[in-house]
């Protein structure tokens, strides 16, 4: 017949290692049907932190929550056959010792004792009427004392049942003598309610401590998956930012790629319409001139328009940019401000520079060049992402450099955009909330 590996709740379908964990189920449930097993309890370990799951849908849970996915089946290294009778024996002289009760389960029924030879022995006492009854039953008094000792009971069906099932054994007609100082004194009624219900203390006692130990074992649990959930989380975020930069330059080197295209069609049609007119393909140098002087009355027209309009109070900011160049400041603190928090804000401090040489001095080409292999760059400002900041704020990456054409300075952009920086510097909830 094969072993049981495990003992099976009839009621819920779950599958236990022990009696003992039988006993725990029917006091957490209330299930009390329970039968062996030869399937043994699955045994599913996480490879990643070692925690093992006892079905699927544990590990499912255990998924869920942490994120780990491999599981390696253990179960035939761990499965073991069970002896539930003989574990439900020790349970059983486990509590009838702790409640000070005789037994037969810790007892040798075969011989007497064995004891000190110099020690005084004595008959056990048993319950007087009960030994009346058996030997007016027919059984002798050394039969009928030995079975009201060894079942540790004044119920005279039970000692009758213990005669039976040893009447062949060689001593049983002897005289039972034990040692003096060994003979347990008999619990009365009110001696073994009280030594139960203090046994009931214990027991919940102990339960009560086991809950908590478990209850703090699950914080544990929790805050560990927490804070591998968040890590995760965080990774992602920073994964995706770098997806959105890349994105971008991609986008920005489309965009000048045809822009440069746009303008040598331009240049191509103008040599072409020149020619036609019988002029030099080339400007000569007073028409270069003329287009000089054209493109700066251009530019104090705008610039005249925009002061009007700003005294006027016509301006219109740039939201759309600002609250790009808002979230840009934003995802850099929160990827980097708790790993980095210095660098963030040396990241803050030198884009704030850099805006501020423009404003300060617009055609000034050093300014407004920033080399892409400058050191101080790379570490500044690249290192934490602020690179997409400068782009967002009209700076175009040619390959080589960052560089901001003189007609893309926007005095009022720049304006707030520093007003952001100084608010990312100064608010302590900035990207917090």
């Amino acid at each position: 017949m094969s072993q049981a590996l495990s003992l099976k709740c009839n009621v819920c379908g779950v599958q236990l290692r022990s009696v003992q964990e039988c006993q725990s189920h029917g006091e957490a449930t209330g299930h009390a049907d329970f039968v062996e097993s030869t399937e043994a309890v699955l045994n599913l370990t996480c490879v990643a932190c070692g925690k093992p799951c006892r079905s699927e849908t544990e590990k499912d849970i255990h998924t869920k929550r942490t994120g780990h996915a491999e599981f390696v089946d253990k179960t035939n290294e761990t499965a073991a056959a069970i002896d539930s009778e003989k574990e439900m024996k020790k349970l059983d002289a486990d509590i009838k010792a702790e409640l000070g009760v005789e037994g037969s389960s810790p007892m040798n029924v075969d011989s007497n004792p064995v004891d000190d030879p110099d020690e005084e022995k004595i008959e056990p006492e048993v319950d007087a009427k009960c030994l009346a009854e058996l030997e007016g039953m027919g059984f002798n008094r050394n039969r009928a004392v030995r079975a009201l000792y060894h079942t540790g009971t004044d119920n005279v069906e039970q000692a009758v049942n213990w005669i039976v099932e040893h009447e062949n054994d060689a001593d049983v007609d002897d005289p039972l003598l034990i040692a003096k100082t060994k003979i347990k004194k008999k619990l009365t009624k009110e001696e073994a309610r009280i030594k139960a219900e203090e046994l009931r203390k214990s027991m919940a006692a102990k339960k009560e401590k086991e809950e908590r130990e478990m209850e703090r074992l699950r914080e544990q649990e929790r805050i560990r998956s927490g804070k591998e959930l968040l890590a995760a989380k965080r990774q992602e975020e920073e994964l995706q930012l770098k997806r959105n930069l890349e994105a971008r330059r991609i986008e920005k080197e489309e965009i000048a790629r045809a822009k440069a295209r746009i303008r040598e069609k331009l240049e191509e049609d103008r040599i072409a319409r020149r020619l036609k007119l019988g002029l030099p393909a080339e400007l000569t140098e007073e028409e270069k001139q003329r287009e000089r002087e054209r493109e700066e009355k251009k530019a104090a027209a705008a610039a005249e328009e925009a002061r009007k309009k700003a005294e006027a109070g016509l301006v219109v900011k740039p939201v759309e940019k600002i609250d790009a160049l808002r979230k840009i400041l934003v995802d850099i603190k929160k990827t980097h401000g708790e790993s980095n928090a210095d660098g963030v804000t040396t990241c803050y401090k030198t884009l704030l520079l850099y805006l501020g040489n423009v404003v300060k001095a617009p055609d000034e080409e050093k300014f407004r060049k920033i080399r892409l292999d400058n050191a101080a760059y790379q570490k500044r400002v690249a290192g934490v992402g602020g690179g997409a900041f400068l782009e967002k704020c009209g700076f175009v990456n040619d390959g080589e450099a960052l560089v901001l054409p003189r007609s893309d300075v926007d005095a009022l952009l720049f304006n707030l955009a520093g007003a952001e920086i100084n608010g990312a510097l100064t608010n302590p909830f900035f990207g917090v909330l």
